[in-house]
């Protein structure tokens, strides 16, 4: 079993990365929001109050994305070049799923999930007035299976001028 790399015992640290070679580096996660029928035609004809709710999850999550390493105390300020956010709009829900690419000398896992589940919550955010019940509850309302599907590192080439 590996040790904790963020402790000693005594104190946490941010692990040191610069002795690290710059590495491509790739994460993919997704996760699902679970939604009324009713709120989800709602999404699909546009007609949800407060906008356009997969336009906005999209900028909420690529945003987050970039903040990662503001909101995870421990995380890295990284290079991202990159990333893309797409949903599938389901009779139950919508899946999000988000792809960060960066350049840099630790991975982009947690930015990937960072913008997955802000995006989920943008898409709660956006719809709570018709999701609720009559007491004000969220009995279908659900986020749920948030994960990493995919990670990757390539070597860079050295680049000749």
């Amino acid at each position: 079993m590996k040790g904790f790399t963020h402790t000693d015992g005594k104190s946490v640290r941010m692990v040191d990365v610069g002795s690290k070679a710059v590495v491509r580096r790739t994460a993919t996660a997704e996760g699902h929001i679970s939604l009324t029928e009713d709120t989800l035609k709602l999404i699909n004809e546009k007609r949800i109050e407060k906008g356009n709710v997969l336009a906005t999850a999209q900028i909420a999550a690529i945003a987050a994305v970039k903040r990662t390493w503001d909101l995870i105390p421990l995380c890295h300020q990284l290079p991202v070049t990159g990333v893309d956010v797409e949903f599938d709009v389901t009779a139950d829900g919508i899946t999000a799923r988000v792809t960060v690419r960066c350049d840099g000398k630790t991975g982009v896992e947690m930015e990937a999930l960072t913008g997955v589940s802000v995006a989920l919550l943008t898409i709660w955010d956006m719809v709570k007035s018709v999701e609720k019940d009559e007491h004000g509850q969220y009995p279908e309302t659900a986020i749920s299976n948030i994960r990493v599907l995919k990670k990757e590192k390539v070597e860079l080439e050295e680049v000749v001028e």
